[in-house]
This record gives C-alpha cells, sequence and structure tokens, in this order.
C-alpha cells in the first residue's frame, strides 16, 4: 500500500485511516488495543481521533477514545513513532456543555483542547490537528442549506490560525486540517494563511461514499487547485452500504440492535437515518451483488480508487471488520459497474447530504 501525501505538508500516510469514534462506546479497550495491534500489523499508519469522541457524544464518554489511544501508547512505546496521529478540537458546543461553555471557539479553546488531546493521549506532539466544525454558521452534520441570519461568529479564521501557529510554534501540533468544510472555508483558510505566513490548512476531513457526494459539487477543484487533500469519513454511510439493513430496515425488529445507526437514536436523527438515504443503499447493495461482489466491498473500492480521496478513514467495532475492510483494498470496480453508479446516482443524487 503506497503512502500518499497530504497536501503542503510533510506526512505521508497510508490510504486507508483507522477511525477510532466507536472506542470507549460499542468497543471496550481490550477490544480498541487488538483493533489498533491488528491494524498497525496490516500496515495502517494512520489514525484518527478527536476531543468529543466516542460517538455518541455524551459527557460520561467524552474523551474516552483518546484516553484509550493514549493507554494503547503506553503499553506499546514503539508504536507512536510508526503512527501519523490525527485528533480534532471541537467547534461551537452544539449543545455540549461538557466540551467547552460558550458558543464560539477561541484561540483560548484551541489551545485548551489540544493541551488536554495531549494530556489523554500520552504523546508529545499531535501530527494533524484538525477543526471538527467551522466555527461560522454553515449548513453541515444532514442540513442542506445555508442560512446567513443564523451567522454566530465570534472567532474569526484569522484568530483561529493564530492559535494554531502558536502551537506549531511550540512544538504541540506539525500540521493542521479542516473538516465538515465548505468551498469558502477551504478558501480563506488558505487565502489568510498564505497572507499573514500561517499554518496551511493540509486537509479536510468530509463526508463521502455513495448516497453522499456533495463534495463533487464544487469543493474536490477547490481543494484539488489549492492542493489540499480529502479525508473521506464514512465510506459506507454507517453501515448502510453494508447491507445489513436491506431486509429489516433501520428500526425492525430483526435490525441488527447492535450497530450504531440502529442503536442511537440521536445518529438515526442525522441523515444517514432517513428513509431516502436507505433506500438509495440498497439499490447500491443490489448492484454490488449483482456483479459477484459484497456491498461493503463496492463502496469501499469505489471510495479507495476516487481522484479526490487520499485516504479513506474507517470505522470498525471487531477484528471481522478491519479485516474485511482491509482486504477491499486492490478491489477494482468494471466501467459498467462505474457506469450504473452513476447512473444511479442521478436519479437520486445524495439522500444523505
Amino acid at each position: 500500500m503506497q503512502k500518499v501525501k497530504l497536501g503542503h505538508s510533510d506526512l505521508h500516510v497510508t490510504p486507508i485511516c483507522l477511525g477510532t469514534m466507536t472506542f470507549g462506546e460499542q468497543v471496550d479497550e481490550p477490544t480498541a488495543h487488538a483493533i489498533l495491534d491488528r491494524s498497525l500489523e496490516r500496515g495502517i499508519n494512520f489514525i484518527d481521533t478527536a476531543e468529543m469522541y466516542s460517538v455518541p457524544a455524551r459527557a460520561e464518554t467524552f474523551g474516552a477514545t483518546e484516553t484509550i489511544i493514549g493507554n494503547w501508547f503506553k503499553k506499546n512505546p514503539g508504536a507512536r513513532d510508526k503512527l501519523v496521529l490525527a485528533t480534532k478540537v471541537a467547534g461551537p458546543s452544539r449543545g455540549m456543555p461538557w466540551v467547552r461553555e460558550g458558543t464560539g471557539l477561541t484561540a483560548k479553546d484551541i489551545v485548551a483542547s489540544c493541551e488536554a488531546s495531549l494530556k489523554r493521549l500520552q504523546t508529545e506532539a499531535i501530527d494533524l490537528y484538525q477543526i471538527h466544525w467551522p466555527e461560522r454558521n454553515v449548513p453541515m452534520f444532514g442540513q442542506m442549506y445555508y442560512d446567513p441570519t443564523k451567522e454566530r461568529t465570534t472567532t474569526s479564521i484569522h484568530e483561529q490560525l493564530e492559535a494554531f501557529a502558536q502551537l506549531v510554534k511550540q512544538g504541540k501540533i506539525r500540521h493542521i486540517g479542516l473538516s465538515n468544510e465548505t468551498p469558502y472555508g477551504v478558501h480563506e483558510f488558505v487565502r489568510l494563511a498564505e497572507e499573514h505566513k500561517l499554518p496551511r490548512i493540509a486537509t479536510v476531513q468530509n463526508p463521502y461514499c455513495l448516497v453522499s457526494r456533495t463534495l463533487e459539487n464544487g469543493l474536490d477543484e477547490t481543494m484539488h487547485r489549492l492542493d489540499v487533500s480529502l479525508l473521506a469519513y464514512s465510506p459506507l454511510a454507517f453501515g448502510l452500504l453494508t447491507g445489513k439493513y436491506d431486509e429489516s430496515g433501520i428500526e425492525g425488529p430483526n435490525a441488527p440492535k447492535s450497530a450504531r445507526i440502529a442503536k442511537y437514536e440521536s445518529v438515526r436523527k442525522q441523515r444517514w437515518g432517513r428513509p431516502e438515504a436507505l433506500a438509495a443503499a440498497r439499490r447500491y447493495n443490489a448492484l454490488a451483488r449483482a456483479n459477484g461482489l459484497t456491498p461493503a466491498q463496492m463502496a469501499l473500492a469505489w471510495c479507495y480508487t476516487k481522484w479526490q480521496v487520499a485516504s479513506t478513514i474507517i470505522g470498525v467495532t471487531t477484528l471481522a471488520q478491519l479485516e474485511e475492510d482491509l482486504d477491499a483494498w486492490g478491489t477494482k470496480l468494471a466501467p459498467e459497474v462505474l457506469a450504473e453508479i452513476d447512473k444511479i446516482r442521478w436519479e437520486i443524487r445524495d439522500p444523505a447530504v
């Protein structure tokens, strides 16, 4: 698996990244450590986490994922040097007062969150430090439209970049990135960084999968022209693209009760729980089976081979899921299958926007 360079940075990562947001909720610490062990054994050098994890976000599990990873680093002293470690500072609280007080994302907030993450992760530096969602008002997490009347900005992008510059200077972070961003946000972060000689974003972590391809409506061009790399999250659409809900539905009596989207109402209320998203997933899953592929294999192969993607973030709850996701690497989709995928998208667009 050849490593890829992230944006203008000196970070070289595997094109598959281990996402960890299930650690501390669905995945207990021993299982999480086994998944980390096996991921490293199979050559993955990139892991992603966040201060607010695990998911769904609760006060009781805030920071749990970073703590589990930090304990793994302590048990495996040589592992940290083999990995590119990414984590995130949460944006405005979004009804989560345990993250921070207030509605903004000040320079002080960024610094305090970084220092807390370093302590939980038991490491001296974070390789890629990302803003989990924008400080300003943007449509995200299933919202479709920008509403200027809901603007709430209290901290400028310039101030946010200055906070990152302080952390880079102190050696606490190496590079920065964004998540759940828009073309405007990417342009502004790059423009201000270049104008004021501040840290330049290397990555954007946004959803990208068969039922959510809005990145291709302009953000992909922005990132390509500005040399900002995409970290694609939710390639399996919270399990919709594995086929596990095709017969049972999400809330039916036979639905897999341990899966996130079935287990947690807060997840079902977001984009992945829409009936239209499941209907679309069923069509893609049927296409996969008709061509001798598993639904997960096709969905991952599609994401793994898109030119827009630098690294795909996979989230697993078992070693078996990890093996399946990694084994899908190298699968090539026939031109006819790709054409059918685009035909379905033309008809149904992006139901999990």
